[in-house]
C-alpha cells in the first residue's frame, strides 16, 4: 500500500468521475493503493452547450444545461457514495468547462489535490487520434501525481 500523504502530499484525492465502469474500478483500485481515510473529491465535469452548435432558442440551451448540471450532480453523487464505501471521506463536485482535461487539473489546482485518480477508457489506434485521451491530457499537463487505472484485460496498459 502507497503511503500517500509522503508520496503525494496531504490534499484529497480527486477522482475525475463520469459514472463509466472504467471510473468505478479507479475509485476500487485506488482504495487498495493509497492510505485508507483519505479526503477524496469526485468530479463530474459537464460539456457547456456553448461548445456545441445546436442551433436552439436561449431558453431551450438554458433548460438542457439544466439538466446536463442535473445529471452530473446525479453522477457526481453516486461515485462519492462507491468512495465512500471504500473508505474515503468523499464528496461530490461538478464543473463545466472545455476541454475536459484542463477542467480537471483547474479543479485538481484549486482544491490542493494530492494525486487525481482516473479510470482510462482504453482508447487505442485511430480512436485515440480521433477522441484523445483525456487520462492522457491530464497526465501529461498535471504538476501533481496522476494515477491512472486501465480496464481489466487491457493488454494495451502495460
Amino acid at each position: 500500500m502507497i503511503d500517500a500523504t509522503h508520496v503525494d502530499g496531504a490534499g484529497p484525492v480527486l477522482f475525475a468521475y463520469d459514472g463509466s465502469e472504467q471510473a468505478k474500478v479507479a475509485i476500487r483500485a485506488a482504495a487498495q493503493q493509497l492510505v485508507p481515510g483519505r479526503d477524496a473529491i469526485v468530479l463530474t465535469v459537464w460539456e457547456p452547450l456553448a461548445a456545441f452548435s445546436i442551433g436552439a432558442p436561449i431558453s431551450a440551451a438554458s433548460e438542457i444545461e439544466a439538466g446536463l448540471e442535473t445529471e452530473a450532480r446525479k453522477t457526481a453523487g453516486d461515485g462519492a457514495r462507491l468512495a465512500r464505501a471504500v473508505g474515503f471521506g468523499a464528496r461530490p463536485m461538478v464543473a463545466s468547462g472545455l476541454p475536459v482535461w484542463r477542467t480537471l487539473i483547474e479543479a485538481a489546482d484549486e482544491h490542493d489535490a494530492g494525486i487525481v485518480v482516473m479510470g482510462s477508457h482504453g482508447r487505442t489506434g485511430i480512436s485515440l487520434v480521433l477522441i484523445g485521451s483525456v487520462a492522457a491530457a491530464v497526465a501529461r499537463h498535471a504538476a501533481r501525481p496522476v494515477l491512472i487505472v486501465h480496464p481489466p484485460g487491457d493488454r494495451h496498459a502495460s
